[in-house]
């Protein structure tokens, strides 16, 4: 399951918050030394783009000014010297009110494959509708940026959107032998499409490549030394950098842990945990308010009837799609990413029982970044080449067969579908580019915020990533989905006061999730 932050969940709920409050109807200065031997990042040209923030909510926010560019970067960093480019799309939003500026603040919301053009903008809109405080944004300018190969970044795109609804709707826990080499070929097909369509090039979409750029978007605005905000995924970024670049560190904000040293298959089944475990939240949370949950007291037997019935006789949504258990799959996926979706949740399964699917849609449309007219955003396209990519040793078909019947025992309601997803990366191509592991020697303290119900990357994984980095100081929410800035004073006030002062939190400081 991709690591995006959600803020996909929480974004997309603020943009849509925002187009409601609207009524809208549509959905540098100067380089240094350079980021690695051979080649220095160009002065970066700034241009007015203020219809970035009307196309993605239909506005822009009171006293923010939108400004975009692109850097130029090479293809591959290990031969920089020369050769193609890939251009680095960015946003800069800058408050009117800004004063006593400290620098430039850089955004990764994770995934891999998430906008983080987008979400600047979204971040933008201020700590009422889930942005950044204005003690962040009165003092920083916040770029965002499209990683290579995302969004306006050279994207890439070698999944169709045919392939990718056959691929949400298959069955996430295929018991025959048939329904599970149907889903195999279903991956093996989508792999070989995106290897015959770049070749090689899928080597440069790894994320030590990608972390490369970040310096080079560093030099590029001006700042002497990198401060940094990630989300999920982007910890795996931040962490890149830091190894790298350890002396060109300001601060690094790393929220929601990925830990670098896990292998695909044990990363896959830390995440069938935390899901299981929020999932387990959430039925705890009907059992004790069966008005707002519809499908009380027993969520986990309506989720699973509900799925059952699904296998026998779906229900088709005003698209004409099928609500296969794959979708209600998903949307049970995409539900626990906040607390928030937890009600929409059991009201999309509520409303499955009287043959409705509109709901289970939404949510799983929204995760899968599934337009209205059937196309997708290249979120997708996207993780499927760097995870792939940075994955070392794949496992193989025949132990992800394995995997799904050992999984499915330990963790009953995402066990089977993690290791499913699996496939995905078992036919790729022997072009991989691990991330490096190992302490940041030489980096200024890191902060790593973890939150103790995050279902897609675990609490666990935040002491984890500190002490690797060696630099790693813990900041825990006692609060539920995924990523905790900023979610509560507590957080917030811990989190400002590192980016702006470098002051480290005390040892041991644990938020309320209130």
């Amino acid at each position: 399951m991709p690591r995006s932050s959600r803020l996909v969940a929480g974004l997309l709920a603020a943009a849509a918050a925002l187009l409601l409050l609207d009524a809208c109807t549509v959905p540098v200065l100067a380089p240094d030394v350079g980021t690695t031997p051979g080649r220095t990042a160009a002065r970066t040209s700034w241009r007015s783009c203020p219809d970035v923030p009307r196309r993605l909510v239909g506005r822009a926010a009171a006293g923010m000014v939108y400004d975009c560019a692109s850097v130029a970067v090479p293809r591959d960093w290990t031969a920089p010297a020369s050769g193609p480019t890939y251009d680095i799309a960015m946003i800069r939003v800058r408050s009117r009110d800004q004063r006593d500026r400290i620098g430039s603040l850089l955004l990764n919301p994770g995934g891999p494959g998430a906008s983080g053009i987008e979400t600047a903008v979204y971040l933008s809109f201020g700590q009422a509708l889930g942005g950044l405080p204005s003690a962040i944004t009165d003092r920083f300018d916040i770029i965002g940026f499209d990683p290579r190969g995302v969004g306006e970044s050279d994207p890439i795109r070698c999944i169709s959107a045919e392939d990718q609804d056959a691929s949400f709707a298959a069955e996430p826990d295929p018991t025959s032998r048939a329904g599970f080499d149907a889903v195999a070929e279903l991956n093996r097909r989508i792999t070989e499409g995106c290897a015959g369509k770049y070749g090689a090039e899928l080597a440069n979409f790894s994320t030590e490549q990608a972390a490369r750029d970040m310096d080079a978007i560093r030099s590029a605005v001006g700042d002497p030394k990198l401060s940094y905000l990630g989300y999920s995924y982007g910890t795996l970024l931040g962490a890149t950098y830091a190894q790298l670049f350890p002396g060109r560190i300001r601060a690094l904000v790393l929220d929601g842990a990925v830990d670098p040293r896990q292998d695909l298959v044990t990363a896959s089944e830390v995440q069938a945990k935390g899901f299981e475990r929020a999932f387990a939240n959430f039925a705890r949370w009907c059992k004790a308010d069966p008005v707002q949950c519809k499908i009380g007291p027993d969520a986990r037997t309506s989720v699973t009837e509900a799925m059952a019935k699904a296998r026998r006789s779906p229900v088709t949504g005003d698209d004409g799609r099928t609500a296969t258990p794959g979708w209600i799959f998903l949307g049970v996926v995409s539900s626990l990413y906040t607390a928030s979706g937890w009600r929409q949740l059991a009201d999309a399964v509520d409303d499955l029982r009287r043959g409705d699917a509109g709901r289970i849609f939404t949510l799983a449309d929204e995760y899968a970044r599934r337009r209205p007219d059937g196309s997708y955003s290249n979120l997708f396209d996207a993780f499927l080449a760097v995870n792939c990519t940075d994955a070392a040793d794949p496992p193989s078909v025949e132990r992800i067969r394995q995997l799904q019947s050992e999984w499915r025992a330990k963790y009953p309601m995402f066990g089977a579908g993690q290791a499913i997803g699996l496939l995905s990366c078992a036919f790729w191509p022997d072009r991989h580019d691990p991330v490096p592991v190992g302490p940041a020697r030489g980096a200024p303290p890191i902060l790593v915020v973890g939150t103790t119900g995050d279902p897609a990357t675990p609490y666990e994984n935040t002491a984890a990533l500190a002490g690797m980095l060696g630099t790693g100081h813990v900041l825990t929410w006692q609060g539920e989905g995924h990523t905790a800035y900023p979610s509560t004073p507590c957080i917030v006030t811990a989190v400002d006061a590192y980016l702006i002062d470098l002051t480290v939190p005390r040892t041991g400081l644990s938020c309320p999730a209130r």
